[in-house]
């Protein structure tokens, strides 16, 4: 009996199979660690090119007209060399690397191990006057080109504008020849790098057509670096602009901030409570003699039978915890992976790829939360939690997919080798699809079915207490305002490197300080929502619910305005294609940073509510 597939099995091989073929074609990458005997070949790879100062602003290195076969002249009298090696052949990519826009290749330089080359030519290349103009406008952008061997990066400049005072436009000059360094230890390379020579410039300011020989040389040394540390050089690296401020006083900062909200809260919040409680409850020796009649009730005793009120929206409010606490539990594990060296920064896009898959796998702490949430949110009704799921599912997911299809968009319309390829894009709708999505609706069934009974301290009554007018500096656009900006400057001086390393050539290690920021982060924001949230009811106020997420989510707002100051003021980012990069995902990391933070409060704001009521006794 022949047993029928399933449609989902049948996409499954399909997806597998293409991979496959696509994969195929490419060629095999090099295997880092390789010990070389005298004179084997070492292979370099060229990557990409692009304006130093945009970062996601990247081209293939062939889409400019440099040299894919080598030159075939005898090179001495009576001698010929064969040089077989093709440029332009393109490399099997890791995830991580293809989605941060590695586009590798082969070169046809020819390099054999030990072998020092003074001088040799790689090729002549008649340039016509458009192809030049290409490169001029290139160099006046301060392009970078980057090359491997191995896994070892290098990189180097297309050229140089050089003028004789501040009022002379310059001369602009290409640098054709490439000195190439690279130190061995045991057999294995251990170092690379790339010099460009002003001796070999050639002046292309007029912009006409010529002919200009492209070469190279190439020298070995010894190194005394171990191949296992070969990458950290790299954090030092003068090609990546770096400053000389030390992260603790960030930290410093952050902690001082913690302890004056604790401070606050221990010393006048608490207080306050206590004073709350004894007049509400009156003292156990004088409860006969003395009880506190209704009508002399005021504060936050007064909203007992509303302040436990389903909020509106229960359906989206529960996706938006949800999804924040998925967003917090995933940014942890990285973060942990990151402080323990599984995963590391100085292999490209292992971060950026290792927080999908997580993202991906842990889609049952979003659904199982949302459902937990929406089941307080209508006292275990749960009627319609099917609206609920969709919201979990497409809350950050559909947002970010939006800006995604606009960013590269932007960037096939630019040739941009930042656009990801067909296999990357089907590799992230694959995992949406096989394991975000049943994670999340496992969990989110786990949540429906293992929920206990809800029972409030307070029984909330049937219509909703009116809410009394306040003065405009105890309103909501006060609250939040605080409720954002506090916790944001305990992260302020931090960000200066994180941008750095987001959307700049710095390489960020100290990935303990940055697990001890979030930390921090999200005990701030905890202390900043238990203070606004008891302000809020002491005014009568008891729609807290949406509130409490906004003042702890207004973050977000900060950090993309942040974002605005970083991009005009502190960098020297320009251009359509990287203005679109830069504010299309810093937003997608803000509304992520809102969501996150809007969780806590709203959790935070909970815990705080359901103690305070149950210490009180209500009819």
């Amino acid at each position: 009996m022949t047993r029928r597939r399933t449609p989902y099995a049948t996409l499954t091989t399909l997806l597998l199979t293409f991979l496959t073929l696509t994969s195929a074609k490419r060629k095999a990458r090099v295997k880092s660690g390789t010990r070389y005997n005298l004179h084997d070949p070492v292979h370099l790879v060229v990557n990409k090119v692009g304006p130093f100062n945009n970062p996601s602003e990247t081209y293939r290195y062939y889409s400019f007209p440099f040299c894919k076969d080598h030159h075939v002249e005898p090179e001495v009298p009576g001698g010929a060399k064969d040089f077989t090696r093709k440029g332009g052949e393109r490399h099997k990519l890791r995830f991580g690397e293809s989605i941060t826009g590695d586009r590798r290749e082969t070169s046809p330089y020819e390099i054999d191990f030990q072998a020092n080359i003074e001088w040799r030519l790689l090729c002549k290349q008649a340039l016509s006057s458009k192809e030049v103009e290409r490169f001029k406008d290139a160099v006046q952008n301060n392009f970078f080109f980057e090359f491997f061997i191995e896994d070892l990066p290098m990189w180097g400049y297309f050229g140089e504008v050089i003028s004789d005072s501040l009022f002379d436009e310059g001369r602009v000059y290409l640098y054709p020849h490439l000195h190439f360094k690279i130190g061995h230890n045991n057999g294995q390379i251990t170092s690379v790098a790339v010099y460009t020579q002003s001796s070999f410039k050639v002046d292309i300011t007029d912009g006409q057509e010529q002919d200009v020989e492209f070469s190279y040389s190439v020298e070995f040394n010894e190194s005394n670096v171990r191949w296992s540390n070969r990458f950290e050089k790299y954090t030092d690296s003068k090609f990546y602009p770096h400053k000389s401020e030390v992260h603790w006083l960030s930290i410093l900062n952050s902690v001082v901030l913690v302890l004056l909200l604790m401070g606050f809260l221990v010393l006048i919040l608490m207080r306050v409570l206590k004073q709350d409680f004894v007049r509400y409850m009156g003292d156990a020796e004088n409860q006969e003699n003395e009880v506190l009649l209704p009508d002399e009730e005021t504060g936050w005793k007064l909203l007992h039978g509303d302040v436990f009120r389903c909020p509106k929206y229960s359906e989206l409010f529960s996706a938006v915890i949800g999804t924040g606490i998925h967003l917090i539990f995933c940014t942890s594990i990285v973060q942990l992976l990151c402080l323990t060296n599984i995963i590391s920064t100085t292999f490209r896009g292992q971060i950026l790829s290792t927080t999908i898959v997580i993202y991906s796998l842990t889609g049952f702490v979003g659904g199982f939360a949302s459902a937990r949430t929406y089941h307080i949110c209508t006292r275990g009704a749960s009627t319609n939690w099917i609206l609920s799921l969709l919201f979990t599912l497409t809350l950050f997911g559909l947002p970010t997919s939006v800006v995604f299809m606009y960013v590269n968009t932007i960037a096939i319309q630019n040739s941009s080798s930042a656009a990801l390829p067909f296999t990357a894009i089907l590799t992230v709708l694959s995992l949406q699809l096989f394991l975000t999505l049943p994670s999340t609706v496992v969990g989110n069934m786990m949540g429906r079915y293992t929920a206990p009974k809800v029972e409030f301290p307070t029984r909330t009554t049937k219509v909703a207490r009116q809410i009394p007018g306040i003065v405009w500096w105890k309103g909501a656009a006060v609250q939040i305002l605080v409720g954002g900006c506090l916790p944001f400057s305990a992260i302020y001086i931090e960000l200066h490197y994180i941008f750095a390393s987001l959307w700049g050539h710095a390489i960020y290690t100290l990935f303990g300080i940055l697990f001890l920021s979030l930390l921090l982060l999200l005990v701030v924001v905890s202390f900043v929502t238990v203070a606004l949230l008891y302000f809020q009811l002491q005014n009568e106020h008891h729609e807290w619910w949406w509130r409490s997420i906004f003042v702890g989510g207004s973050t977000g707002f900060f950090l993309y305005a942040y974002s605005f100051l970083y991009f005009f003021h502190r960098s020297d980012m320009g251009g359509m294609l990287q203005g679109s990069f830069f504010f299309g995902y810093m937003w997608v990391i803000s509304f992520a940073v809102f969501l996150m933070l809007g969780a806590m409060s709203w959790c935070c704001g909970y815990l705080f509510v359901r103690y305070i009521y149950g210490r009180i006794k209500c009819d």
